[in-house]
């Protein structure tokens, strides 16, 4: 089948208003479209904020516990950074994608309170669209979606946190080009690109959680399909499973070391953070003269161990450093690192 789409409809669903433990979402929508004097078709997709999916489940928490919140609903720390406020995680979220938070959220909720991500976003998508059908016996797909940032570029986007009846991915390989060459990667994100599309008209500030997205019928299935999880890149092929100082720093045994800071400090500060880095598990230790480490091990071999150590320490650092070897023993001059 040919699914060129040439031509989409997104409209924004306004007068959903404020979402409640045990809203029904499926009728909340089909009578917030109906008042606007919109009807669901066949081949429509319902795009939803995971938001008002997490109200309507109760996922409340106290704002008080938010680390220990996001702590719980982490599977694994990518990056972590300390900030004035506190510690700062993108992690993977025991909802699937990786995030920042665990994807724990505390805007647009009543003071005092976070909302976590439903445990299966699929299995909400799913459920809202066996109740849209309910309704209005509509044939449609419906998409949970949720805020990320992306590695590489500022900002952020919307993406496919949960999907139900509607392809998640456009697998173009083995498909021909224009030239008439073999594709042998490409694979668009469909869901994805739906959920962005979405969030164009759906508002954060303006109480505008869901929208409808008319023109994709050819994309919508009578099964529920594999569901937004089956995007998350498995570990064995993902190329960037930890941020690059925390790469380093499991690399070298130090994973257990405080966060670094948002901002980095002063040379001192950062030559400090370096050393802890580089002296963990007992590798040996060292003493800064000015811009000189002064390296301490049991041996030659240990102290080599312990310079190899601290350039890939300083690294992390936004720092450089040259090995000398000396009468009183090694040492290493540390500098601003250049080009990185």
């Amino acid at each position: 089948m040919k699914r060129t789409t040439t031509s989409l409809q997104v409209v924004g669903v306004e007068g959903i208003g404020e979402v409640e433990r045990g809203t029904d979402l499926a009728d909340l929508l089909v009578d917030a479209l109906h008042a606007s004097r919109a009807t669901l078709v066949d081949g429509d997709v319902l795009v939803v904020s995971s938001k008002v999916v997490s109200k309507a489940l109760g996922l409340t928490e106290p704002a008080a516990e938010r680390d220990a919140v996001v702590e719980r609903e982490s599977v694994r720390t990518v990056a972590a950074r300390r900030t004035p406020s506190g510690l700062a995680r993108i992690v993977e979220a025991a909802a699937g994608p990786v995030m920042a938070a665990a994807g724990v959220d505390a805007s647009n909720v009543a003071e005092g309170t976070v909302l976590v991500l439903p445990a299966d976003p699929d299995a909400a998508a799913r459920e809202l669209r066996a109740g849209v059908r309910r309704r209005t016996g509509a044939l449609v797909g419906v998409v949970v979606t949720d805020t990320a940032g992306r590695a590489w570029r500022d900002g952020q986007v919307d993406f496919a946190l949960g999907c139900a009846g509607v392809a998640v991915v456009d697998d173009l390989r083995g498909a021909r080009d224009t030239a008439g060459r073999t594709m042998t990667v490409t694979e668009r994100a469909l869901a994805d690109e739906i959920a962005a599309a979405a969030d164009l008209v759906k508002g954060k500030t303006d109480n505008v959680p869901a929208a409808l997205v008319r023109g994709l019928a050819a994309w919508v299935t009578e099964e529920d399909g594999p569901g937004a999880r089956s995007l998350v890149r498995a570990a064995a092929s993902d190329w960037f499973r930890l941020g690059h100082v925390e790469a380093v720093r499991t690399a070298l045994g130090a994973d257990g070391v405080d966060a670094p800071p948002v901002v980095p400090g002063t040379f001192g500060e950062r030559v400090a953070r370096a050393v802890e880095v580089a002296a963990a598990g007992g590798a040996g230790s060292c003493r800064l003269e000015r811009r000189t480490l002064h390296l301490s091990a049991a041996d030659d071999f240990g102290r080599g161990v312990l310079a190899q150590r601290v350039l890939a320490a300083l690294w992390t650092e936004d720092l450089a450093g040259t090995v000398h070897r000396r009468d009183d023993g090694v040492v290493v001059t540390v500098r601003e690192a250049r080009g990185r």
